[in-house]
Formats: C-alpha cells, sequence, structure tokens
C-alpha cells in the first residue's frame, strides 16, 4: 500500500531563496533531505510529515505570540490564532474522543510533566515501568524531573515472555500505595492492558496517567487500543505514527481539564507555538481519515512482518514479536552487541536504535515502521531489510555494498516523490 506525499515544504525557489542568503545552512536543509531519502528510517519515533503539516509549521503563525488560551490571552492580535488552537482541540477531541484536550505542551515530556503537576506534588510516591525494562526518562529517571522531585517505584516485565508482569504491578501498588500509576513505555512492542493498570489503581485509590506516546498514532487509526476511556491522563506526542509536528498534547476528563490547562500554562510553560499547534490541526485531520487507518493497521504489518523475518535470520525478538509498530530485538546470535549492531548499520545507510534489553545486561536494537510505511513499502520490503541487516551484522556484506543496496530499495520509495533522491525535481 502506498501512502506517500507529493513534495516536501521547501519548494525549489524556497531552497534557492535561503541558498542566497545563507548558503551554508541551506547546504545542511539539502544534505539532510538527501540522507533522509536515501537510508532506511526505522527509528521508532520518526515519521515523515506530509506537505500539508510542514506548511502550518513553516506558517507565519511562526511569528505570533500567544500566552494563555482562545479568548483568555496575554497579547494582542490573537483572534486568528485561537480560531487555529480551536480548531486543534476540537480534532484531537473527536479523534481520540476525550472530553477534554490540551495541544499546547512542546514535547511528550512537557505533557507528562503537565500531567505530573497536576495530580502530584513533590515526594509523592508514583509507580511505573522501570527505565531498564522500556521506562522512559520521565518515569523516574535520577537525571531527570520526575526522579528529582518523585519517589518513583518501577515494576517490570516477566523473565520468560516479556510481558508487564502484572502480578508484581499489583503487589507494588498495594505495598506502596501510589499517589499515580504511570503505564506506557519507550520499547515495549505489546498492548498494554489498560483495564487492568485501572483496576489496580481503583484498588489503591491512585491516579491513572497513560505515556501513550508511541502508540497513540495506532490509536487514531484504529490499529491499537484507546487508553483515553481508562487513565485519568493520557499524555502523548503529536509526531511519530501520528504523522504530525515534534509535540505534545495532553487528554483528560472535563473534571481535570482547568487542572491540566494550568499545569501547561502557566505552570510549566510560556507562550504557546502557534505554527506548531496549526500543524498538529493539520495532523489531527488527517489521522481522522479512512486513508490514515489504512496506513496504520499496514504500520503494524509491517512490524510484525519484520519481526518475523529477523527472528528466522536469528535474532532473538523480544516478547516474541510485537502488537504496534516497533520491535526490539538482540543481535547477539549474530555475535555482536547492541551498541556495535547500531553503528554498523548505520554505516550502511540502516538507521535505527539501541535500547536496554530486559533482564540482559547487554543493550538491543529498537526498529520502528511508521516511516517506512509512510513511503509506502509492505511486507516485501520488511523482507529485503530484515535480509539486509542481517547480512550487514553477519559481515556478510560489506557497508559499502549493503549502502548501494539500500539506496536502490529507497529509489522506489521516496518521501517526496518529485524530486527523487537527490534532492532534484
Amino acid at each position: 500500500m502506498s501512502v506517500t506525499h507529493d513534495v516536501p515544504l521547501a519548494e525549489d525557489s524556497a531552497l534557492a531563496g535561503l541558498g542566497r542568503q545563507d548558503p551554508e545552512l541551506a547546504e545542511i536543509l539539502v544534505a539532510e533531505r538527501r540522507r533522509q531519502s536515501t537510508t532506511l528510517q526505522l527509528i521508532a519515533a520518526e515519521n515523515f510529515m506530509s506537505p500539508a503539516v510542514l506548511a502550518a509549521l513553516g506558517s507565519p503563525l511562526a511569528n505570533k505570540y500567544a500566552e494563555g488560551y482562545p479568548g483568555a490571552r496575554h497579547h494582542g492580535g490573537c483572534e486568528l490564532v485561537d480560531v487555529a488552537e480551536r480548531l486543534a482541540v476540537e480534532r484531537a477531541r473527536e479523534l481520540f474522543g476525550a472530553e477534554h484536550a490540551n495541544v499546547q505542551p512542546h514535547s511528550g515530556s512537557s505533557a507528562v510533566l503537565a500531567a505530573y503537576a497536576a495530580l502530584l506534588r513533590p515526594g509523592d510516591t508514583v509507580l511505573a515501568l522501570g527505565l531498564p525494562y522500556g521506562g522512559h526518562l520521565t518515569h523516574g529517571s535520577p537525571a531527570n524531573f520526575s526522579g528529582r522531585w518523585f519517589d518513583f517505584v518501577g515494576y517490570g516485565v516477566d523473565a520468560e515472555t516479556g510481558l508487564v508482569a502484572h502480578d508484581q504491578v499489583r503487589t507494588l501498588a498495594r505495598a506502596r500505595r501510589p499517589k499515580a500509576i504511570v503505564c506506557g513505555s519507550i520499547a515495549y512492542p505489546r498492548h498494554l492492558d489498560y483495564a487492568f493498570f485501572r483496576e489496580v489503581a481503583d484498588e489503591v485509590g491512585a491516579y491513572l496517567i497513560a505515556d501513550a506516546a508511541h502508540p497513540m498514532g495506532l490509536v487514531a487509526g484504529g490499529a491499537a487500543p484507546s487508553p483515553v476511556p481508562y487513565a485519568d491522563i493520557v499524555c502523548a506526542t503529536t509526531h511519530k505514527v501520528l504523522r504530525g509536528p515534534r509535540g505534545g498534547m495532553v487528554l483528560c476528563g472535563s473534571e481535570l481539564a482547568e487542572r491540566v490547562d494550568r499545569a501547561v500554562f502557566p505552570f510549566t510553560q510560556g507562550g504557546a507555538q502557534m505554527h506548531t499547534i496549526a500543524a498538529k490541526a493539520v495532523a489531527f485531520g488527517e489521522a481522522a481519515t479512512p486513508a490514515f487507518a489504512a496506513y496504520a493497521h499496514q504500520v503494524v504489518a509491517n512490524a510484525r512482518a519484520l519481526a518475523a523475518h529477523l527472528a528466522a535470520e536469528g535474532l532473538v525478538v523480544t516478547t516474541g514479536g510485537t502488537d504496534t509498530h516497533l520491535l526490539t530485538a538482540d543481535p547477539a546470535p549474530l555475535g555482536v552487541d547492541g551498541r556495535t549492531a547500531r553503528g554498523l548499520l548505520a554505516a550502511a545507510g540502516i538507521v535505527l536504535d539501541c535500547c536496554a534489553l530486559p533482564h540482559a545486561d547487554l543493550r538491543g536494537l529498537r526498529l520502528g515502521t511508521a516511516a517506512v510505511t509512510t513511503q509506502g513499502m509492505g511486507e516485501r520490503e520488511m523482507q529485503r531489510i530484515a535480509a539486509l541487516l542481517t547480512e550487514v551484522l553477519r559481515g556478510d556484506l560489506g557497508a559499502s555494498r549493503a549502502r548501494e543496496d539500500v539506496r536502490r530499495l529507497t529509489a522506489d520509495f521516496s518521501p517526496w516523490p518529485r524530486w527523487g533522491a537527490t534532492g532534484h525535481a
């Protein structure tokens, strides 16, 4: 299934104008577009925005200062940006079936910070997936505000299955009586049981916060269960599978709406980025279409196919597969650790991440299929990618030869067809 975009925002004329004013930066932009077009983008958190999203992102709304909310700004001249923000809010509410949406968070981390600010006080106990098992920095890392301000308790995954250890979650919740429970991960390839987490939260009198940064695009397309009916607050990003601009959002019920809004502004952020909010509105509109639903399901089909082919080639795929857009795998059977594998693959034009592997000392690989699916790739291409990846890691295919193979593959699936792989029409 092909889901490609016609052109990037930076038309040749625009780049030409930038080239005359700032040739150094223009060359960087051209080179980055070429890199994205000629290498495989398998980072689970990345995707390709549509020209319409990019157009809003680079619009005159970037010039407008708009502290506050529609109808209650701290600056004049906000009549039109108010309309844009209301549109983004309404589209988000309709898309996810939420009573309230705040679309101002600058990132997923900002959204999580706002959720904590709305519900918690410094020193409160929070139960979340431990970082060694795929928890995010905002889930209690000592290097992050979350680990410094709150008392985080980490639950894990079963050593055999790799699935969330529900018995441990319940036991820890009963013993520690947390103020909030967080369900969410940056590297968990299976659907979370939101109903279970809701049950445990109710039992111990805790708030339930769903950090759905990764699966929210799949939720929009009907390819993953929604946390909205279960969580008190849902935090998410607007990029990744959702294919919008880099940013965040917070969804909640009407009873928490005022607390969430005050937690975003003025407590954790200043002026809203109105160009980004407009781009979010475009992305929400795109995600409400049948074409996006087909895309979301293809993302999952591709991830499952890639997981199966990698397992057949000898990698150990955690949890035995995936339900989502991402998968994690141990390349050790091929004779390399995750960090070494990432470097070898980068040299071959295959771009992906390392991640912690549950109950293991070494790091593994995290791969995602959102971007390559946007390019129009399907299960057949996932088999080619798996073969290329494993040939590189086994040492059967050198970096130069692999790069040529990657270029041939990506030439048929450019994110921006009118420009081709070189960035020229």
